[in-house]
């Protein structure tokens, strides 16, 4: 017997429709019914690759009697937060005043008429451990306290709903934002990348691509930002969180030392390291292993994560089986290694090597087995090349020169039941999210600039124009594509990361000059053009007159909402208001347009109060006052843009000039001002790092 979920496209709310309790997707039906049989809702929001979302599956929402109980006293309705953001976003806010602390599964209960929580938490078991009540402990304890203490309830719901109207209008004073707040948003953000943490370890992009911006400066700091973005680069590409077999970056580690990763592979995390390992190397800091943990990535997302359409899947699972008659999936088992495993398949040389460069012992790092961390940097030698070769064989039932494709498994019922060559593997969320294809098309833009790969730039051009093709319907942008069909109206982070990456395939396809490359592929002048149309739809429907910034959702999808937020603070995935307003500067500077740079000064004067009290949260936004402070338009020959656009030049951009005065290489504008035309290479450059660090 199945549930509501069950003809859901969403891969999370169809792991749910087996369960007993009866849920209800997130819709009018749902939220009426609450308020006509006068019943508080149980929302429950999680992510199909979420861990403890599906332990919570498998135990509490599996439970009989926990599911009559729910039935009979709460509606209860599941969301995916990847299909709703808007959602995910304000009741995680709730949690967070609630409690202090937020994570996923997200479980709130609301009062049926307004939708205010009133009780929340994450992670509840069937019975009372890790010192947390049983669930149907927690359900009864909040039926009686919904039934008997009325006024308890409509206090606390009215304290909640004015707290949440108050942050979605932030404060209304705004701030100068001078250099002095810059420099300290540089120096707090670079030492949240800087600091020791005792516990798990996250990528952090947003504040790690903040601090590489301070390179170029001389503030004065307690901290040395290159060595910091150094070893966040390291970090990344020799620890255990990057898949040294397969390729491609795993969500977080859950310790300090980057060993153990939750293992869980996001789209977003890998687009963001991409473009920050390739900016790494545009810096100066050529580090090989960076390269090469760029070109495994890729590999990856062409054997793995790409649809026969041409866009990138959103996740694969922490989660896999060892075998097909086992009942649960292990964490880790499609990734890890036995010590006997290894003295099995690799000659005593390779083995020795692979202890060597490796964190490989008998007594393993993981649970008894192995995760694979590099102990150096630098080039792999063949001998270890050959011993990852033979592991990856008996991961995918091939070498990496035959497996090109490996299919993925959309269900626990698919992994189990298709005849794989190698190991089975997590299953995948094949949806298409505009937001994380977005970041993956700007990392592979930014890789394919710094290293000349035009293979690069031509998986980023398949997925936007799948994009352009696609996901509007009837007019408006959408977020999702399940197989086909598009769904779900665009929120803000769809539009900011595909103008962006729109932008950034711009300035790469410069770099193709006349070769049979740049025949194949469009021209950067019609990226630029869908860029504009992007932006235009995005100013109409998601732009705060009133108040500046953008919206989360557009009006007239966010009736259903308690408040509309404007997204500024950074998380996994950067703010869609920092990258917005980043873009908007760089739209100035290339269509010679100032009204996008008035609304880029108005959205950044909406948030300056944030930026000067909590520059912590919002490194996004301290990166778009870099652009809107140092904005630089260079303009050169067809000859020379390759090599300026590989350079690390974070708040330039580039434009062909085929007619510039006789002995003139190049134009350097900043904003409204042009500088005296360069006529040499070295003047050129001199100019360049004059505006990128100008007072």
């Amino acid at each position: 017997m199945v549930n509501r979920l069950a003809q859901s496209q969403s891969l999370y709310l169809r792991k749910h429709a087996e369960n007993p309790i009866d849920w209800w997707p997130w819709c009018d039906e749902a939220l009426e019914t609450a308020r006509s049989e006068n019943k508080p809702i149980f929302l429950s929001i999680g992510y199909s690759s979420c861990h403890w979302c599906t332990v919570m599956e498998g135990e509490a929402f599996s439970d009989r009697a926990i599911a009559q109980y729910m039935n009979s006293h709460f509606l209860p309705i599941k969301v995916d937060r990847e299909e709703r953001p808007d959602i995910d976003s304000i009741y995680m806010q709730t949690l967070q005043m609630m409690t202090g602390q937020g994570g996923w599964p997200l479980n709130v209960f609301l009062t049926p008429d307004e939708r205010v929580p009133f009780y929340g938490g994450t992670y509840f078991p069937v019975e009372p451990r890790y010192g947390r009540p049983g669930f149907l402990e927690v359900l009864q304890a909040i039926r009686r306290f919904y039934d008997t203490e009325k006024g308890k309830v409509e206090a606390f719901k009215a304290e909640i709903l004015g707290n949440l109207q108050q942050s979605a209008a932030l404060s209304g004073v705004t701030a100068e934002l001078n250099r002095e707040v810059f420099q300290k948003g540089l120096e707090l953000n670079t030492g949240i990348i800087a600091g020791s943490n005792p516990g798990p370890s996250f990528p952090m992009i947003p504040y790690a691509e903040l601090a590489l911006r301070g390179t170029r400066f001389n503030f004065e700091s307690k901290y040395d930002s290159k060595q910091v973005c150094t070893q966040r680069g390291l970090d990344l590409a020799l620890g255990g969180i990057y898949d040294h077999v397969g390729g491609g970056f795993h969500r977080y580690t859950v310790d300090a030392t980057w060993t153990v990763p939750h293992f869980e592979k996001m789209l977003y995390d890998n687009g963001q390291i991409v473009e920050y390992l390739a900016n790494l190397w545009s810096a100066g800091i050529q580090e090989p292993a960076f390269e090469t943990a760029i070109a495994g990535t890729v590999e990856w997302l062409k054997r793995e994560m790409i649809a026969p359409t041409g866009y990138f899947y959103a996740a694969q699972d922490a989660d896999s089986f060892n075998t097909s008659e086992e009942l649960e999936p292990e964490e880790g088992a499609f990734y890890v290694w036995t010590y006997a495993e290894l003295e099995q398949l690799l000659t005593a040389e390779e083995l020795a090597e692979i202890k060597a460069e490796f964190t490989v012992s008998r007594s393993g790092n993981f649970e008894g087995k192995n995760v694979l961390q590099r102990r150096h940097p630098g080039q792999l030698s063949d001998t270890v090349e050959s011993a990852l070769a033979k592991l990856f064989q008996v991961r995918y039932g091939g070498n990496p020169d035959t497996v090109k494709t490996f299919p993925p498994a959309r269900n626990n019922q698919e992994a189990k039941n298709e005849s794989w060559p190698g190991r089975i593997p997590a299953v995948t969320d094949t949806k298409m999210i505009a937001a994380w294809n977005s970041l993956m098309i700007s990392g592979l833009a930014r890789a394919a600039a710094v290293f000349g790969n035009w293979e690069y730039l031509e998986l980023a051009v398949t997925t936007a124009n799948f994009i352009l093709d696609n996901q509007w319907t009837d007019g408006r942008f959408q977020r999702l594509n399940y197989d086909g069909q598009s769904a779900v109206t665009a929120q803000s982070e769809d539009y900011a990361l595909f103008v962006k990456a729109l932008l950034d395939l711009h300035q790469a396809s410069l770099t193709l000059g006349n070769g049979e490359e740049a025949k194949q592929l469009p021209n950067s002048q019609f990226w630029l053009e869908k860029a504009v149309q992007v932006q235009e739809e995005f100013d109409e429907f998601l732009w705060s007159v009133e108040l500046g910034g953008y919206y989360n959702t557009a009006k007239d999808a966010s009736g259903d909402l308690l408040v509309r937020e404007r997204s500024y603070i950074d998380n996994a995935t950067p703010a869609a208001n920092g990258i917005a307003i980043a873009s908007l500067v760089r739209l100035a500077l290339l269509g010679q347009n100032l009204e996008y740079l008035d609304r880029a000064e108005q959205g950044l004067q909406a948030f300056s109060s944030i930026v000067q009290d909590s520059p912590q949260a919002c490194p996004s936004l301290l990166s778009a006052i870099d652009w809107y402070q140092h904005s630089t338009l260079i303009r050169t020959t067809p000859d020379r843009i390759s090599g300026l656009i590989s350079q690390y030049y974070p708040t330039a951009v580039c434009q062909i000039e085929a007619d510039l005065p006789e002995g003139v290489i190049g134009l350097v504008c900043e904003c409204l001002t042009c500088k005296e035309p360069a006529k040499s290479q070295e003047r050129l450059l001199e100019e360049i790092l004059q505006s990128q660090t100008r007072v």
